[in-house]
């Protein structure tokens, strides 16, 4: 089973989303009474397996940080299906949900703001257990001490405030509040791109490391396409708000299919398993607000003809495991 985009025989995916949108209302200016709407995830559809990685990679502001948020309920909606472990989740509210939310956690981009200042870090990770009735008192205390000495911290961590550390210390105290539920999905919001290089290789291991020992699934949402490489089975590669091509991490790096992904990867040549040339994309990502009809992609594209400003390609079987949504591929 290749993670990627939706097929209905994957029963067996740990997470499904299904034709999913989700727009945000905005204003042209303040004196402005004009309702726009940001089209934020525009029809997108993925799976990732259990006990397996999918990356979600592209350039900021494509709408990968609020689908990743989609698929854990932390936004809702504006039509499509999102089903978790087989369980429609879509307009799943209540202890239903609340319970659901136990085998599904987050990991977020900014260590400093992720963690509530006023809470010892013991609390901070032991607030799952706290909220569902799992620990309290000196068992939580005890938990807590434990699991924080797993991701590498000190054990007398608990007892101290998140401004005590640094930031990758935080983004450790982070990852054990995610894991401390033992989830089946874990979603990392860019967990490493506010780090220091050095640091962000360390949290990538404990990453890898923890999803072995506890056999999550990760949907793990970076720009940087080096650390997409390093932790991915599966590539998913986004552009305003939808997705361009998606298939296996090696094949992916290796002969990548569509124009903007092979744009990316000529970017970082370093990636590719050939050299390449340099692909310079002109004019500016245009405006989710107003995307151009027609290939997302097309303003940009140095493959673009007549039928992509009329015609938005399907996300389309192009070989076994791999999807493209392109005309001429």
């Amino acid at each position: 089973m290749t993670g990627g985009i939706y097929r209905p025989e994957e029963d067996g995916a740990i997470l499904s989303l299904v034709n999913v949108y989700k727009t945000f209302p905005v204003r042209k200016s303040f004196f402005s009474t004009e309702n726009l709407r940001v089209r934020a995830v525009d029809g997108v559809s993925l799976t990732v397996p259990p006990g397996k990685t999918l990356g979600l990679v592209g350039e900021s502001g494509c709408g990968k940080t609020t689908l990743a948020r989609l698929a854990i309920r932390l936004l809702d909606p504006d039509a499509g299906a999102i089903r978790f472990d087989g369980k429609e989740i879509t307009r799943m509210e209540g202890e239903a949900l609340r319970v659901t939310r136990r085998q599904m956690q987050i990991v977020f981009q900014d260590p400093y703001s992720s963690l509530n200042p006023r809470m010892k870090v013991s609390d901070i990770v032991g607030e799952g257990w706290l909220v569902h009735g799992l620990a309290r008192g000196k068992e939580l205390r005890e938990r807590a001490e434990r699991l924080l000495v797993r991701v590498g911290l000190p054990a007398d961590a608990g007892g101290k405030y998140p401004h005590e550390f640094s930031g990758g210390q935080r983004q450790r105290i982070g990852i054990a509040r995610a894991i401390a539920l033992s989830p089946k999905l874990v979603v990392a919001d860019e967990p490493v791109s506010a780090l220091d290089v050095s640091v962000q290789a360390q949290i990538l291991n404990l990453l890898r490391d923890l999803q072995e020992e506890y056999g999550m699934a990760y949907l793990f949402v970076s720009h940087d396409l080096r650390v997409i490489r390093h932790v991915s089975d599966d590539v998913a590669v986004m552009y305003l708000g939808k997705l361009m091509e998606t298939g296996p991490a090696a094949e992916l790096f290796h002969e990548p299919l569509h124009p903007y992904t092979r744009s990316l990867l000529s970017a970082v040549p370093m990636l590719g398993d050939a050299p390449s040339e340099r692909i310079v994309l002109s004019g500016e990502i245009p405006s989710p607000i107003s995307p151009p009809p027609g290939c997302r992609f097309h303003t940009r594209c140095f493959m673009a003809e007549k039928v992509c400003e009329e015609v938005c390609p399907l996300l389309r079987s192009i070989a076994p495991g791999r999807y493209a949504a392109c005309h001429f591929v």
